[in-house]
């Protein structure tokens, strides 16, 4: 199988290593893995912070980059989610408002066809054993986007309760946003510092080393806040953990 990577832009400019991660980890599991060199911004900051008509063309370059691609993976639910939610939406309201009559029928190709990574292991590959390996304890924290938009469900978990070595442990109040939400972090600074506070709180109650998410905006923003709690905490990606093998460890 062939599969076109979608980085995005965060992992790309601060988490390179996780694209490297997903890499290895999809080719240990025979999978052709092509990273497109024209991609650019998916357009999420722009819609979510309200200069949706800047994020169209945006939106339309990704389309043309991946035109060729049969399956686009992802490893972050915010950006997959805005390929599949937000990109429907901006094409309908563009034809609705009379700017735009071709972009919902340009960006339809590459809605269907774009998997977080998780659902692209579990739902297309089938797999929940990766043939990972991962001595630690770890809390699992279900981003927003994933949960609620991308609908991932239990898939990351079991993806992880197959990992050899890895203890998982329950996260308090798991479903509760950790409060990055992109410019909300900004514009909301005090309750979002607050609400993350709150989210590492709880995973150090769960006497985990490793709180472990699928997004690394998300992480992004509970490694700071860990940083400034002096937590011996460390955010670790999901994928990162599952190319983990003996052979090869995280540390």
């Amino acid at each position: 199988m062939r599969a076109a990577l979608f980085l995005t832009c965060v992992n790309d400019t601060l988490y390179p290593g996780t694209g490297r991660a997903v890499v290895n980890l999809l080719s240990r599991l025979g999978v052709e893995v092509e990273f497109p060199m024209g991609q650019t911004c998916c357009g999420q900051a722009h819609y979510n912070t309200g200069y949706r008509r800047q994020a169209e063309p945006l939106a339309r370059h990704f389309a043309e980059v991946f035109a060729d691609h049969d399956v686009i993976v992802t490893p972050s639910g915010s950006c997959g989610a805005t390929v599949r939610e937000l990109y429907p939406r901006m094409g309908e309201r563009a034809r609705a408002e009379g700017r735009s009559e071709d972009l919902a029928t340009a960006l339809a190709p590459v809605v269907h066809k774009t998997y977080e990574l998780t659902e692209f292991l579990v739902d297309v590959l089938g797999v929940t054993d990766v043939g990972a390996w991962f001595p630690h304890t770890v809390t699992y924290h279900p981003t927003c986007h994933g949960l609620r938009s991308l609908g991932l469900g239990d898939r990351p978990r079991r993806l992880l309760e197959a990992v050899r070595g890895l203890e998982l442990v329950e996260l308090p109040g798991a479903e509760e946003c950790c409060g990055f939400g992109g410019t909300f972090a900004v514009k909301n600074s005090d309750v979002s510092a607050a609400m993350g506070i709150d989210k590492v709180r709880n995973a150090e109650s769960t006497g985990a080393g490793v709180l472990c998410a699928a997004d690394n905006s998300c992480l992004m923003h509970l490694g700071g806040t860990m940083a400034r709690l002096c937590t011996p905490l460390r955010p670790v990606h999901l994928a990162e953990i599952l190319a983990s093998t003996e052979e090869e460890p995280l540390s």
